[in-house]
């Protein structure tokens, strides 16, 4: 035992000896106890109830060998024999009668499983026969339920058939319904759909075409205002300028008019101071050039053929422009180159 104070009891017994004389010690106190115990019990007692008779040695024992500091845990009768076999001629008589009431149970189990089983056969053959009536019937009753249920079956579906049929033509009838009105629903919609385009339209040529225009036309309006403004205005300082440059042309022309005619004046105050001789001068210093300006169209042409076969023509010819030189001058100058007597001498003299 583990408790203190029966340790103590067990360390006090067995200290100092082996395992083998502990063994010893406690086997002679159940010993001692378990003839004690044979002599108040019968042997049939004894064989026949083991554990009985294992518990009373258990109780006997417990506290003896309780005081020495054991616990007995554990205790189990494993054989009781006899050396003049007793023990097993009572087995012998009591295996014989077992067995005979054994044998006798098992013929009668026989005549009554035979008896039971013939009962059950017929029983079982009634069962059947009733059974097969019924089947029979049941089969009877079940073909002509079966029958006027297929009848019935056939009218429900033909009916069903006719009904869904004809619910099959209403419920197409409303799609198709549906479907006209969807129809009209979404051809309203495409038409205001095409208004709001429409609009849209508008708008966007409005925004995009007519104001962009209306802009354009503006700025060239705009543009041909301040170019009708700008020409306006380029044709007044055009005209101021043209008035300006007339002013101051018309004031060198005036200046220059004076001063030609104050040089005039003076050449006609030489000239009249001078008289025929000055004018004389001047006009032979113009007949150079009245004869370059004669003769420039003749400076392009490279010669001059003259058709004539009479040598003695072109020379009067050249005699008649030569005479006629005085009359022309005067008609320009009018100065008389004929009374100048060197001209008066040439003119007449042979060329």
């Amino acid at each position: 035992m583990t408790e203190k104070e029966l340790l103590a009891v067990a360390c006090e017994q067995f200290l100092g000896k082996n395992v083998q004389d502990i063994k010893n010690v406690v086997l002679q106190t159940l010993e001692g106890h378990l003839r004690s115990i044979l002599g108040t019990l019968t042997v049939e007692q004894i064989y026949q109830d083991r554990d009985q008779f294992a518990k009373l040695v258990r109780e006997v024992a417990a506290p003896d060998v309780g005081r020495m500091g054991i616990e007995i845990l554990s205790f189990t009768i494993k054989d009781v024999y006899d050396k003049v076999d007793y023990l097993s001629s009572l087995g012998k008589t009591q295996t014989a009668v077992v067995q005979r009431d054994a044998d006798i149970g098992v013929a009668e189990a026989e005549r009554d499983a035979g008896i039971r089983e013939a009962e059950c056969k017929k029983e079982m053959l009634d069962v059947k026969f009733m059974a097969d009536t019924k089947i029979a019937d049941s089969k009877r009753a079940f073909e002509l339920q079966k029958s006027a249920f297929s009848e019935e079956v056939n009218i429900k579906t033909a009916e069903a058939q006719l009904a869904y049929e004809l619910q099959g033509a209403r419920e197409q009838q409303k799609i198709r319904q549906e479907e006209i009105e969807i129809e009209v629903v979404q051809r309203k919609k495409q038409i205001a759909v095409e208004e709001q385009e429409i609009l849209r339209t508008d708008k966007e040529l409005i925004a995009t075409v007519r104001r962009p225009a209306e802009a354009e036309a503006h700025r060239i309006q705009e543009i041909a205002e301040g170019e009708k403004v700008k020409q306006v205005l380029l044709a007044q300082a055009e005209a101021e300028k043209i008035r300006k440059i007339g002013e101051a042309e018309a004031a060198v022309i005036e200046a220059m008019g004076k001063a030609e005619a104050e040089r005039m004046k003076l050449k006609a105050q030489a000239y009249q101071k001078y008289g025929d001789s000055a004018k004389m001068a001047l006009v032979l210093e113009a007949l150079p050039q009245i004869a370059a300006k004669v003769a420039a169209p003749l400076s392009k042409v490279d010669e001059i053929v003259v058709l004539s076969g009479d040598n003695n023509k072109v020379t009067s010819e050249v005699n008649r422009l030569l005479a006629e030189l005085p009359a022309s001058v005067h008609a320009l100058t009018g100065v008389d180159l004929s009374k100048i007597p060197l001209i008066k001498k040439a003119t007449g003299a042979q060329v």
